[in-house]
């Protein structure tokens, strides 16, 4: 069953998140992290994906796009082809690099598109790793900088001052911001491990094999452990509405 083309809403911005197989670790040192960027601004030229904001993390990568041509599948893929070929080679390991696919989540209004870019940046801080402003590998700076490949004209519209941003990015109420992936506890990874646990598999995506009967089952016990339809369509590979209809009642 081919899979369901990624909502991007009415505005067009999205939260992108993808990370490590098992919580790999992508990037292991300077080159890794530069490696990237370069390929990520490549190919968000060439898609026209706008990156309004990015932070790359041991194991994952946050973004905030724009992409009105619906494009970011592809730029997505390019980008993971061409990392997961040059990290495979250079750590000599064969294999998936991410996980699954990317995680995404539309922008709808001016609230969640400020929270979100927020969120994003202060990852390192929320993490323990280092402040805000500190953080090298996410695009913090690029507010500053006159040669940059990301799109901030809309956040200079709500945050026209370097004080406005600033204090923004340190508001008080910051580390309450609720965004895509912001119940740690019950993320991906989460669902992953119970999936294995309930169908006692390597893998959910097993499910797709199953006969019609045992495959709703299989469904229903993964909702009734607490995974979203959304994680369930994630990590099995399920159309949504496969999975609605079998879990429904």
């Amino acid at each position: 069953m081919p899979r369901q083309p990624r909502s991007t809403g009415n505005s067009g911005y999205m939260h992108v998140i993808i990370r490590g197989l098992g919580k790999q670790i992508l990037f292991e040192d300077e080159e890794d992290h530069l490696f990237y960027l370069k390929k990520l601004k490549k190919y968000s030229m060439q898609t026209k994906v706008r990156i309004v904001a990015f932070c790359l993390m041991s194991n994952h990568v946050h973004m905030l796009v724009h992409d009105p041509q619906q494009t970011v599948a592809l730029l997505m893929k390019k980008v993971e082809v061409s990392y997961a070929g040059y990290y495979n080679n250079k750590y000599d390991r064969t294999g998936h690099l991410f996980q699954n696919r990317y995680i995404s989540e539309p922008v709808e209004d001016e609230r969640y598109f400020l929270t979100a870019f927020r969120y994003i940046l202060r990852n390192p801080e929320k993490a323990g790793v280092c402040r805000t402003a500190d953080y090298r590998w996410s695009s913090y700076k690029a507010y500053y900088a006159r040669d940059t490949f990301v799109e901030l004209d809309q956040i200079r519209h709500y945050l026209p001052t370097p004080e406005d941003y600033r204090n923004y990015l340190t508001a008080e109420n910051a580390d309450q911001d609720e965004c895509l992936e912001y119940d740690t506890t019950r993320d991906d990874d989460w669902a992953i491990n119970v999936a294995r646990s309930i169908l006692q598999a390597s893998s959910a995506t097993i499910v797709q094999k199953y006969e019609k009967e045992s495959r709703n089952d299989a469904l229903r016990k993964l909702r009734r452990a607490g995974l979203t339809i959304r994680q369930i369509e994630r990590i099995t590979g399920i159309n949504r509405g496969v999975i609605y209809r079998a879990t429904k009642t």
